[in-house]
């Protein structure tokens, strides 16, 4: 037996006892899906750089029935683009005009159930969280997805201000844009051109947590429906984009068509390149 279930069993306490025992079984029911995905995606590489299931099982002992079995069941490997564990979802909160409380707008509501439903489909944990009214958010948290752009918080202004590629600009009390700094390119949502369109631009990236320590995912749209296309195009491009980039910091942004009368995204594709920080590229 293990030392951890050793030391459990022998609480005197039995509400102690029964803490301690469901909150291990919910520690371990998370390393097993993290395992799980692990040995998945592992057989993936493997297999991605050549060598035939057979020789995979030979190499690890295993039948190669099993080696298939792991390959094509269990939790998908993309699901690590999100992290493991339990993963917060952070959606800002605005003030209601005419009311003492504050709420979360309809499209960031809809962002964060969508990214919800999608975490979830992986097996991970979700919990949501609020940037304050005021842009107080903290950051130095593990497995944070950020629903928030600069306007609305200095503390994820100082986040995207550390992307090398992009910059989020705006001239005088001109609508905002989101500036390639390799292109030169600004970015402006089809909302707020001439003649205006059902458009909009979201920004997606990891980037580093204040204290270093780790990342934090960052979604934003120019305007609120841009964070919806973010979450639609993760929702079908996902896969895609964790054989891209992994676990490294990266940003891209994603052009969004949506329907006026809904604002339900009705195309969403890439707007740049997808660029990854690390090698520059």
């Amino acid at each position: 037996m293990s030392s951890e279930f050793e030391r459990i069993a022998a609480m005197e306490d039995p509400f102690a006892l029964l803490r301690a025992a469901t909150d291990r079984l919910s520690e371990a029911q998370q390393e097993v899906t993290d395992l799980s995905r692990l040995r998945r995606r592992t057989i993936q590489d493997l297999h991605a750089q050549g060598l035939s299931y057979a020789q995979i099982a030979t190499q690890a002992g295993l039948s190669r029935g099993r080696i298939h079995q792991i390959r094509h069941t269990g939790p998908a490997p993309e699901g690590a683009f999100f992290g493991s564990g339990t993963v917060t979802i952070v959606t800002p909160l605005r003030p209601e005009p005419g009311k003492p409380r504050a709420a979360v707008s309809l499209d960031d509501l809809n962002t964060g159930k969508r990214l919800e439903d999608l975490v979830r489909s992986f097996d991970l944990t979700v919990q949501d969280d609020h940037v304050s009214v005021d842009g107080v958010v903290d950051l130095d948290r593990p497995g944070l997805v950020v629903v928030c752009g600069p306007r609305m918080s200095e503390a994820m202004a100082r986040t995207y201000a550390l992307d090398p590629v992009f910059a989020w600009e705006r001239n005088d009390a001109g609508p905002w844009c989101i500036r390639d700094r390799r292109t030169g390119k600004a970015h402006y949502a089809g909302s707020d051109e001439a003649p205006p369109s059902a458009g909009d631009i979201g920004y997606l990236g990891r980037l580093p947590r204040p204290d270093g320590a780790g990342s934090i995912l960052a979604i934003a749209g120019i305007h609120p429906v841009g964070s919806l296309g973010v979450a639609h195009w993760l929702t079908t491009d996902i896969a895609t984009l964790w054989g891209q980039v992994g676990d490294q910091d990266f940003s891209v942004l994603i052009r969004t068509e949506y329907d006026p009368d809904t604002n339900e995204p009705v195309k969403t594709e890439m707007a740049t390149p997808l660029y990854r920080h690390e090698d520059g590229r």
